[in-house]
């Protein structure tokens, strides 16, 4: 690998450990609130409520596999002095948003294979889900997009 090409790659590390993490997080949060503490849904609902915690035990593992994994990325950044906070901060929040979003809409309204809570006027929540999905996607872009990479500046002192 050239060193030309080593900040395009760090900063591609830098997003999708900090994408890796946002998945990870937010789904941690959704299984741990809404599917433990106040027992709305499970991750599978087509079934039997064993079968509910079954999938709720996988979604969880997974979950935690990919904030590992962001974790490992992170460390690595680290180590090699490139860790750029507000690109991995864009980045956590671009994967918390894009999973939120793709749980509220595929999940929730394609497969229907839960629902955020089972109410009779279930909008209002899906709305304030899918609503805190697009803001958290928006603040993640425009944080991703304000740590482009871009090629470095040459500084050339006036005095000569």
């Amino acid at each position: 690998m050239s060193a030309a090409s080593l900040p395009g790659r760090r900063s591609a590390q830098n997003l999708w450990s900090g994408v890796l993490f946002g998945v990870g997080l937010i789904a941690f949060i959704d299984e741990a609130v809404f599917h433990q503490l106040l027992h709305w849904h499970h991750f599978y609902d087509l079934s039997t409520p064993a079968m509910g915690l079954v999938s709720d035990g996988v979604f969880h593992a997974v979950s935690w596999f990919a904030t590992i994994a962001g974790l490992f990325l992170l460390a690595d950044l680290r180590r090699r002095d490139a860790l750029n906070w507000q690109r991995w901060a864009g980045g956590v929040l671009l994967g918390a948003g894009v999973f939120q979003l793709y749980d509220g809409t595929v999940q929730h309204k394609v497969f229907g294979i839960h629902q955020i809570r089972y109410v009779e006027d279930v909008f209002v929540y899906d709305l304030v889900w899918n609503l805190v999905a697009v803001a958290m996607i928006l603040a993640g872009a425009v944080l991703v997009y304000l740590t482009r990479s871009t090629a470095p500046v040459r500084v050339e002192s006036s005095a000569r």
